[in-house]
């Protein structure tokens, strides 16, 4: 799916299918870096899935300069709107862009794996952990960091739209916040509005390139 997204996209935008197409050879110290990056991030990620978002952007981004700002954005987008949790769709975009299938595959791994040995692990011991005081209290105390997180994915995400002072897309996410707030309107709504909208748009500006 996410293949034939960027096919689309070579169309209205052959750079970034270029920088998209242009993955790393799956050498063994891309393939670990991926690996170990992936479940250190899945490990530390509590609270839903945008939680990983902000963590995704600060490792890949800002720190190992793997992905620029706008593909980031762009991955965040096709990741919400696609089947399936967020981080899974999104390591399996970022490994494919460093390594190929190769790359999709163990930075896959490397997601999934914390989580399925966590919950194994407080299965086995499962009431304890649900009548234990100490552990609702702990729980308590991270919803509040979870929101702090979330939070500060919410302002770097909108901070990035407005740092593009496009009117058009300031008014398209001051509409969608009053949507989802006010009026109740589910997220998947909104987001395929969105890409709908976002679709014409493109092809309208490169139309105009192109008579241009």
């Amino acid at each position: 799916m996410y293949f034939y997204y960027y096919q689309f996209c070579s169309i209205l935008n052959p750079e970034k299918t270029r920088r998209f197409l242009m993955k790393k050879k799956a050498n063994p110290k891309i393939l670990w870096q991926l690996f170990t990056s992936m479940f250190l991030l899945s490990s530390c990620t509590f609270g839903g899935g945008f939680v990983i978002v902000s963590l995704m952007k600060k490792k890949f981004v800002d720190e190992k300069k793997w992905l620029e700002e706008d593909e980031m954005l762009d991955i965040t987008a096709i990741t919400q709107s696609s089947p399936g949790p967020l981080p899974v769709n999104a390591s399996v975009i970022i490994g494919y862009r460093m390594a190929g299938i190769a790359g999709s595959l163990t930075a896959l791994a490397g997601t999934i794996l914390p989580p399925m040995i966590i919950i194994s692990l407080i299965s086995l011991c499962y009431e304890q952990f649900r009548t234990n005081e100490i552990v609702a209290l702990a729980l308590q105390v991270t919803r509040a960091g979870v929101a702090a997180v979330i939070l500060d994915v919410t302002l770097n995400l909108a901070g990035n739209i407005i740092k593009l002072h496009n009117a058009f897309y300031l008014a398209m996410m001051i509409l969608c916040f009053i949507a989802v707030v006010f009026f109740n309107v589910s997220a998947m709504a909104v987001i395929l509005i969105c890409l709908a909208v976002g679709i014409v748009s493109a092809v309208i500006t490169s139309l105009r390139k192109e008579e241009a």
